[in-house]
């Protein structure tokens, strides 16, 4: 069967929605590159999603949220987090940080962390205006390149619903993650450097 195909247009946005809602797995574009995600609350979806990308299940999935404060009802901020996420978000930084939401505890078989980012492209944060909360992985399968080409990842990426063409997305790579516990460690260097964020105190 063809996996569907849509533009980043009300329609589109829509069908990308409901399809989430449903308990599909949608690729739709980040203002990093090509990602793929599902409701983070759907046990099923996961498990398909880990399978889609042949993902070790050790390897935990970040969550995209619509904004701070959304994320902040599943993860807690402490100052360091406050300040990172007002400057950089939505934006290229993805903030690992304690996690408060027992529920995705147990549909991510998470410990006591979560990593979240609020990411800058119109097509996503439509889509997470309605859906508030989705996981957000890179559409490739594990240990190989990310896609901005949509074309390009169509072609390296199978088993899923949706597709939520964007076009050719213009980044220089992906979110920087970090790890905020009392103090800042950089888990995958990125867009925004080290510097930048140690700039802010």
């Amino acid at each position: 069967m063809k996996t569907m195909r849509v533009s980043c247009d009300s329609k589109g946005v829509n069908i990308a929605i409901r399809t989430f809602r449903n308990g599909g797995i949608v690729v739709f574009p980040t203002d990093t590159v090509y990602g793929i995600g599902c409701d983070p609350y759907n046990k099923n979806a996961i498990k398909s999603l880990y399978q889609i990308k042949n993902r070790d299940p050790s390897k935990l999935f970040p969550i995209l949220g619509f904004s701070k404060r959304e994320l902040s009802k599943i993860a807690v901020f402490d100052e360091m987090a406050d300040k990172i996420s007002e400057k950089f978000w939505p934006g290229q930084i993805t903030l690992v940080l304690k996690l408060k939401d027992k529920k995705l505890k147990q549909s991510l078989n998470l410990d006591e962390k979560i990593a979240v980012r609020v990411p800058k492209n119109p097509c996503a944060l439509s889509i997470l205006k309605e859906c508030k909360l989705i996981v957000g992985t890179s559409a490739n399968i594990s240990g190989s390149q990310s896609f901005r080409d949509p074309e390009e990842c169509i072609r390296n990426i199978s088993g899923y619903d949706l597709f939520v063409d964007g076009g050719i997305i213009s980044s220089k790579g992906e979110s920087t993650v970090v790890e905020i516990n009392n103090d800042l460690k950089v888990l995958r260097p990125g867009i925004i450097s080290k510097e930048e964020i140690m700039d802010l105190f």
